[in-house]
């Protein structure tokens, strides 16, 4: 599929499950609405640390961002709005100067007044953290010499170089614009409190169980928030989503559901329920631990990815969870993201599975790994984790291989992951834009990128990865994206991808003003959504 023809098919099947636009859809305020998040709680509460939805769904409505995609059409790459800027501005200095001018009036929850000050202290720590503190984004931020406040309403941005990747980065939903008073007394205050300039002002959390919050009455844009208030209610067990939303507990769920789960809502439910559907730039990736043997070899990495069938699996999976396309490491139908006959080049997508695994026993033989016994850890979260888990552990019992499932609650699953007390993890790559030369950066050594756990130094990786990234010819660039992936999948077998996911989200009928996106962190602030009842 081209480019062009999968950006039509996407669109066509968003417009398809989109709820039918009226006249007499005009915006209702009042209400709390309710919504679930499948997880038990998120690791911290500071989004430029986390990289979960755990994190944003909770609090993404107590923050502003600089700029955002359009929440009228998330599912556009390139349409951006500004929240706290006034308008997007045209680069200087041939696209290496980009200056922002802030809104007046801005108000933190607090009553203080929100200046340029603290937009440019919240950037200076996303791309130049404190000692000690984490920004998982960093690799995005590549291209950013210096973030300044050069008066009270103008933040300029200054890079080391032009490259058009640039604007859907600042546009990350992650990249919360904190207050500088804080974050110059306590760098970590974020992490367990919330304090923002947001839609709705912090009420409540009660850990594992729930957060709430109430409208702002001082939002900076008109007649927004429509709700009077929210309530996200955290369970990490799909068949209690399930449940709540048929039983109108719970409005929806934001993060999406597998096929059996819209099946059964529609059946039961009918025109109460409505559904949104579409193409999501996430994929869970297989990561293993190199620092620990025998995983330190790429032949036995090599061996776990033969072993498995993916041409023949994604179809069976999409059948009970979230998943569905075949891909490498680039958001399949981008321009950058391999063709099927280029990934069936590559080890673990050849389409004889007989070979493939011919090749993973002769592979594990070689290295001394027959019969390798391992744990796979896992996060607590249904769709797809523990679907992709028991699928993967079950096609490497085909090769001899003994894998059991270690399976841990948010928190505990990211700290193991930091701190590499791991055999092999089910992983992920989701973003919250596309924006593939980026989105790539998962896969840099941890020393560049945080967010990396495969407990690897690679120089070469790093060499490819900013070819690629510096090439400012389309034809040239995939070119370098190629080699980029080849090096990734096949030379060091670094990681090894699982079929990308589809967005299937079901809402209650009366749910209006939100659309969907191909992502579960965009969109999430919850200022335009009211209910028709």
């Amino acid at each position: 599929m081209s480019f062009r023809s999968g950006l039509l098919a996407l669109a066509l099947a968003l417009s398809a499950a989109a709820l039918p636009a009226s006249a007499a859809d005009t915006p209702k305020h009042g209400g709390t609405f309710t919504y679930m998040i499948p997880a038990d709680a998120p690791p911290t509460l500071d989004a430029h640390r986390e990289t979960t939805y755990a994190t944003v769904h909770a609090t993404a409505p107590f923050y502003s961002v600089l700029i955002r995609i359009d929440p009228a059409n998330p599912t556009s790459a390139t349409d951006y709005v500004c929240d706290l800027c006034t308008e997007l501005p045209k680069p200087t200095d041939e696209g290496k100067t980009w200056t922002f001018k802030i809104r007046d009036g801005v108000k933190w929850h607090d009553g203080s007044a929100l200046t340029a000050a603290d937009v440019a202290k919240s950037w200076q720590e996303l791309v130049h953290p404190s000692t000690g503190v984490l920004s998982a984004r960093l690799p995005y931020y590549t291209m950013i010499d210096t973030i300044a406040a050069t008066d009270a309403s103008t933040v300029v941005f200054k890079l080391k170089f032009a490259t058009s990747a640039f604007l859907p980065a600042l546009a990350d939903p992650f990249a919360y614009i904190y207050k500088k008073e804080v974050l110059d007394r306590d760098p970590h205050w974020y992490e367990k409190n919330v304090m923002g300039s947001g839609p709705f002002i912090f009420k409540d959390l009660q850990i594992g169980q729930s957060i709430t919050g109430v409208r702002n009455p001082n939002y900076y844009m008109p007649g927004l928030p429509y709700l009077d208030g929210f309530v996200g209610i955290f369970t990490p067990k799909q068949a209690v989503e399930i449940d709540a939303i048929r039983s109108d507990r719970a409005s929806m769920e934001f993060r999406g559901m597998p096929p059996s789960a819209r099946d059964q809502l529609v059946k039961e439910l009918g025109d109460k329920i409505a559904i949104q559907t579409g193409d999501w730039n996430c994929v869970n990736i297989i990561t293993a631990n190199h620092g620990k043997k025998p995983f330190d070899d790429p032949r036995v990495r090599r061996a776990l990815m033969l072993a498995i069938d993916l041409w023949h699996g994604a179809p069976a999976l999409a059948k009970i969870a979230n998943v569905r396309t075949v891909g490498g490491i680039v958001f399949p139908g981008s321009p950058l993201a391999a063709t099927k006959e280029e990934l069936e080049k590559i080890p673990g997508y050849w389409p004889d599975i007989d070979k493939s695994r011919a090749e993973a026993r002769r592979l594990l033989k070689e290295a001394g790994a027959e019969g390798l016994t391992f744990e796979l850890m896992n996060r607590n979260v249904d769709q797809p984790y523990k679907y992709i888990a028991t699928w993967v552990i079950d096609e490497w019992s085909k090769v001899g291989l003994k894998v059991t499932q270690k399976v841990l609650p948010t928190g505990p699953f990211f700290d193991s992951l930091r701190n590499s007390s791991f055999d092999v993890t089910v992983d992920f790559n989701c973003q919250g834009l596309i924006n593939p030369a980026l989105d790539v950066g998962k896969f840099l050594p941890h020393s560049v990128y945080s967010e990396n756990y495969g407990n690897y130094e690679d120089p070469k990786d790093i060499e490819l990865y900013q070819k690629m990234l510096h090439e400012i010819d389309p034809a040239k660039q995939r070119i370098a994206m190629r080699e980029y992936e080849t090096y990734i999948l096949d030379t060091q077998a670094h990681a090894i991808m699982m079929p990308w996911w589809e967005r299937i989200v079901p809402m209650r009928s009366y749910v209006k003003g939100w659309k969907i996106g191909p992502s579960h962190y965009v969109n999430q602030d919850l200022a335009t959504i009211w209910l028709d009842k």
